[in-house]
């Protein structure tokens, strides 16, 4: 099971060509990809068309969903981000925070365009998608 992050979606969805798009594109109907809300609403909010809007929110929706958050999850994020800090790493966004530790927490692989994961896979253990052309 793979979970997109929004910086690929958003990508995706403006038609930019990165290696983690190139992957996504490949991979859609071929390997499992799970959406959360927090991306779920990263992505949808981002729209100013409200035809987009809708294309982007039909297409999304086809993917399996799953909740994110929760009492749980809101503490599990809160003790790995304060255990980056001790490390000297500061992840610039909390969301940032909550998707890298549910991906952790449930054992699901991240495909992810966005700095703020690499100290998560580092001293966390996050499990990222490799492709060619990854900082």
């Amino acid at each position: 099971m793979i979970l997109v992050d929004s910086s690929v979606w958003i990508d995706y969805f403006n038609g930019r060509k990165t290696p983690q798009t190139d992957w996504l594109d490949s991979a859609l109907g071929k390997v499992p990809i799970v959406i959360g809300d927090l991306i779920l609403t990263e992505v949808l909010q981002g729209f100013q068309s409200e035809r987009d809007f809708r294309i982007a929110r039909d297409l999304l929706l086809r993917i399996p969903f799953t909740p994110m958050g929760g009492k749980d999850l809101a503490l599990e994020s809160a003790g790995n981000y304060r255990l980056l800090r001790k490390k000297g790493v500061t992840v610039r966004k909390t969301i940032d925070v909550m998707i890298g530790t549910f991906c952790i927490h449930h054992r699901i692989a991240l495909l992810h365009d966005d700095r703020d994961f690499d100290p998560m896979a580092k001293h966390l253990g996050l499990d990222v998608i490799e492709v060619q052309g990854n900082r």
